[in-house]
């Protein structure tokens, strides 16, 4: 067969959904370039307008459910949906802390939505919020006034989220105001990124959200992925490099199993290929089928007690 070697061209989006629909548009134009990877659901919103008259893949970096159900057959969304997180997060919060909650999140449109699931479902336990707003972490640095309004309806729970380093912020500030509840964590935040915030886990106990990957016992690949990464960039990998990672050898093999490397659909319509011909030493998620959109496998909760890393099993 014929030898192909992959050619990665990064262009950055600002976290801008136009200038991502920008980006893509010459992306396509100057490399033809046959799948576009996107790591915010709005981008993805954007390129979907236009990936299928294109004929690209989205190789769609978000947990957002909504992205699989917009029947674009050219949308591949790699981590899973955010929306089963609902109850693991819920039901561990709810047992250990209470029923009263504040939300505290990004005020990006992928918080909003995670918040208006998170407020549904927590309505339906029976659960009361009693604080309910946004942060936006482009223009806020200082979240002390914000806390402090969330505080005042004496929360159990605290729901956080968005990129690590503000999320662990709002987190501090929380803790030196004299909450002493819980933090139901969006999967956007990672706890380990977190750390490096706060210095370390005990600030965060009572903390539930995605188990982060160097701390994963879930396949035996990931050691020696974790090695190479840190030996390559000189830090620990994240959930995002690790699920962009297998990602891509999935497409790899979904290339090989379809006879090429440029037609969408034709790799699209072998992904479930792709899925079950990753080598092990790859396979640093136990994903094991591809299906509504996106990458099935067992969702990876973890909350943090007495300043440790523990596995909480979620039950589908």
């Amino acid at each position: 067969g014929k030898k192909y070697k992959l050619n990665i061209v990064s262009l950055d989006d600002k976290y801008l959904p136009n200038e991502a629909g920008a980006n893509a548009k010459r992306l396509i134009q100057e490399n033809k370039t046959p799948i576009i990877f996107t790591p915010h659901s709005g981008g993805v919103f954007a390129l979907q307008v236009f990936n299928q008259q294109d004929k690209f893949l989205i190789g769609a970096y978000t947990s957002e459910p909504k992205v699989s159900e917009v029947g674009n057959n050219l949308t591949v969304r790699i981590p899973p949906r955010y929306d089963g997180y609902l109850k693991p997060f819920t039901d561990y919060s709810m047992k250990k802390f209470g029923k009263k909650i504040a939300f505290l999140p990004t005020s990006s449109q992928y918080g909003k939505d995670w918040s208006t699931k998170l407020k549904a479902y927590w309505e339906k336990q029976g659960g009361k919020v009693v604080y309910n707003s946004s942060i936006d972490f482009a223009k806020e640095t200082d979240f002390f006034t914000t806390v402090t309004n969330a505080l005042k309806g004496k929360p159990d729970v605290l729901f956080i989220g968005g990129a690590s380093e503000p999320t662990a912020k709002v987190a501090k500030q929380a803790r030196e105001l004299g909450f002493k509840g819980g933090f139901i964590v969006m999967d956007q935040a990672k706890f380990d990124e977190m750390k490096a915030v706060t210095g370390s886990y005990d600030l965060l106990n009572g903390s539930i959200g995605v188990m982060p990957l160097v701390e994963s016992t879930n396949s035996e690949a990931i050691p020696d992925f974790v090695k190479k990464y840190k030996e390559e960039f000189g830090e620990n990998p994240g959930s995002e490099a690790g699920l962009n990672y297998i990602a891509t050898y999935i497409f790899v093999e979904a290339m090989k199993a379809a006879g090429s490397v440029d037609d969408a659909e034709k790799i699209q319509a072998h992904m479930q290929d792709g899925v079950s011909n990753i080598p092990e030493n790859v396979r640093i998620y136990q994903f094991s089928k591809f299906a509504g959109g996106g990458f099935d496998g067992d969702l990876e909760v973890a909350a943090i007690e007495d300043g440790k890393i523990v596995p909480i099993k979620v039950t589908k």
